[in-house]
């Protein structure tokens, strides 16, 4: 095997290593394997390989996007965290198989094979052959190794998904495509990280700590938002998305990486919360690390990090902003976890992190938000690094809304210890289903384990002024459907032993889910007298003629109902979220559907609201059945009037699919519609 040109080729059996290391459904053309796991590679030899003691295999590995990294790798050196390889002969061949240590950068790799003579003169190199590699949760040395193979198959390998949306006591789900295994998005997983501020700075750097999913998914968080780097989503809450695509209309992140990467790594407009955990999701799943979309119901944006979330609002209800800052509390707000070992905290921190991705707060100068260990959450180690004290508040902060008077006073109206952090919710791993995960966060509501671990995290306690006072509110209303009239039912119980004199608001207002003011709809004072140990009540019929024209694409409405007593200093604030229920799109895939055949989707329509809907567009999308396509509606849609659409597409990969179609309008936007599919090989007559 000394003579010269031995060589002929380089073999890496990307088909066969692929599906050993569960990657198959990325590519079979080219090879993506998984660290601390072996795969082997087949070098073509002119002649019959021989164990000749007078030459020496060595493979040179270059690891990142320009091979910032060089790593030898000898035979036979295992331990040591190295990478080693093992050779076999066989008929025309030499079967070389690599071990990769379970802490190797993830990343872009170059290998390449050099024969040596005894005195280490290269004899021969093969030409510079390309792969991957990714974490390996299957690897139970890795730092993101999970030992359940359910949980993987759902964390890592499931490309559909579900994010929950509606309110606390009303909640939605919402399909999504991550589509983690379509075409290129490994390389676009990879171009971001490439694209981030220490890559481009200090790429070296970069690449080696790449052996951290730390390090990683922090990147990840960065860059998925575009605020201080060549990011990938622009965040927009304003409902103006004419230069855009409305977050809405979004129904999974492949279209939106492949934008982002097609354009140079220009930022895609727009994101919101549930979008930017999307995204972040796919690309931490395509790079290997277990992760799962968090839906948080009454999440508190705490902007002074005190864990109170103070309401000021004027004698008519509108809200007052201090230092032009405003905490909010949001209608639910979605996140990531990511699994993974903290090898660089003490012990008992491993496990689930919390990772926020959507610009909220700037965390060491940048917007980006973890991973924070769940359980430090729980216990309120707001120490813990990163970002504990803000997640912390998202989920466990207190409320309290003050009432600012025409003098300046300030009156407490309430403080609400219940109302943050509420269904804190994930898909289950057992189908689609919700999984409550709100125990993981914090200790029940109310419970004195609860109330300990606020006091340990915020170093104090809020209690509410005074006495409490003898009236009380409530809130109360029908299911609330789009493009209908609906009545909201407000109580004022008088616990007192004496009539009181009151002064009633009750004001409705279109906004957004995460409390932006969309405009006033409806607006009801009165003056009243509630008996003693009795109740009033007061109805206000929300009518579509007064919430239709400034509804926001969020399709939620908020009623605030304000109470001060005459004879005495009581103010009582109360507030509800309603969110208005949305038609479904029906969907009917006509046929068997087979890989490469062509099959067709019938898609319907049926316009709820009162008004004609014009410029109505259909998004289709659906990993291993099309890329995102847009259809146009053939006509404007009247009020209770149906529209059907055909889409015919050829499915590219096999298995259980799903088929996500949005419809958008000029006065109706984010309706959803679902399909399953069953894609079957195609079958080879055989001659």
């Amino acid at each position: 095997m000394a003579d010269h040109g031995v060589f002929t080729g380089v073999d890496l059996c990307s088909q066969v290593n692929n599906h050993a290391h569960r990657t198959g459904e990325i590519d079979v053309d080219r090879l993506l394997v998984r660290r601390g796991q072996p795969f082997s590679i087949a070098l073509q030899c002119s002649g019959e390989p021989t164990q000749a003691p007078d030459y020496q295999l060595t493979i040179v590995l270059r690891v990142g996007k320009q091979g910032e990294v060089t790593v030898k790798v000898s035979e036979y050196q295992r331990g040591g965290g190295q990478w080693w390889f093992s050779q076999q002969a066989a008929q025309g061949e030499l079967l070389v198989t690599l071990h990769s240590p379970a802490d190797a950068p993830v990343g872009p790799y170059n290998l390449a094979v050099l024969l040596l003579s005894p005195e280490g003169h290269i004899l021969e190199e093969t030409a510079p052959e390309s792969f991957h590699l990714l974490f390996n949760p299957w690897c139970k040395a890795d730092a993101v190794h999970v030992p359940d193979e359910e949980l993987l198959q759902e964390y890592i390998l499931n490309e559909n998904g579900l994010l929950y949306q509606g309110a606390w006591d009303d909640i939605t789900s919402l399909p999504w495509n991550f589509g983690q295994f379509e075409k290129d998005i490994v390389d676009i997983c990879f171009e971001i990280l490439d694209n981030s501020p220490t890559a481009l700075k200090n790429p070296e750097m970069d690449t080696l700590n790449r052996t951290s999913p730390v390090y990683v998914s922090r990147t990840i968080t960065a860059m998925v938002n575009s605020n201080d780097d060549r990011g990938v989503l622009t965040g927009n809450w304003t409902g103006d998305y004419s230069d855009g695509v409305p977050p809405t209309r979004w129904t999974g992140s492949v279209p939106i990486l492949r934008r982002w990467s097609e354009g140079g790594a220009q930022r895609v407009r727009y994101g919101q919360c549930w979008v930017f955990a999307g995204v972040a999701c796919t690309v931490l799943r395509c790079l290997g690390i277990p992760t799962r979309c968090i839906t948080n119901y009454s999440s508190a944006h705490d902007t002074d990090g005190n864990l109170m979330i103070d309401y000021l609002l004027d004698e008519n209800m509108e809200s007052v902003s201090t230092n032009g800052r405003k905490d909010m509390i949001w209608n639910y707000h979605c996140w990531v976890e990511s699994w993974m070992a903290r090898e660089d905290l003490p012990e008992g921190y491993d496990g689930w992190q919390a990772l926020d991705p959507t610009p909220q707060e700037r965390s060491d100068g940048v917007y980006c938000c973890g991973p924070c260990p769940v359980r430090a959450i729980r216990e309120g180690e707001v120490g813990v690094k990163y970002d504990a004290p803000f997640i912390f508040a998202e989920v466990n902060a207190d409320l309290a809304f003050w009432v600012l008077l025409p003098d300046g006073q300030r009156l407490q109206a309430s403080v609400n210890k219940k109302t943050v952090g509420r269904n804190i919710s994930t898909k289950s791993v057992y189908g689609d289903t919700r999984e409550d995960v709100t125990a993981h966060y914090k200790y029940p509501e109310g419970s004195e384990k609860e109330r300990e671990v606020f006091e340990k995290a915020g170093r104090r306690v809020s209690q509410q002024n005074g006495v409490q006072g003898q009236l009380e509110l409530s809130i109360k209303h029908a299911q609330a459907i789009h493009g209908t009239d609906f009545d909201v039912i407000v109580e004022v119980h008088n616990a007192g032993s004496e009539d009181t004199r009151a002064h009633l608001t009750v004001m409705s207002t279109a906004v957004t889910y995460n409390s932006l003011h969309r405009g006033e709809c409806q607006k009801k004072t009165s003056r009243l007298t509630v008996p003693a140990q009795k109740a009033h009540k007061e109805v206000l019929r929300l009518r579509y003629d007064h919430y239709g024209h400034c509804v926001s694409e969020h399709h939620m409405i908020r009623v605030t109902a304000f109470v001060k007593s005459n004879d005495q200093d009581e103010v009582i604030l109360e507030e509800v979220n309603i969110p208005l229920r949305m038609p479904k799109l029906l969907i009917k895939v006509v046929g068997d559907a087979v890989v490469t055949r062509k099959v067709t989707a019938h898609i319907t329509f049926t316009n709820p609201l009162p008004v004609t809907l014009k410029d109505g567009v259909f998004t289709v999308e659906g990993a291993g059945l099309t890329a995102a396509t847009e259809v146009p509606a053939p006509t404007n849609v009247g009020p209770g009037e149906e529209v059907t659409v055909k889409f015919s597409f050829k499915p590219n990969r096999p298995g259980l699919r799903k088929l996500l179609v949005d419809f958008d309008s000029d006065r109706l936007r984010d309706v959803k519609g679902e399909a399953t599919v069953i894609v079957r090989r195609k079958k080879w007559n055989r001659t």
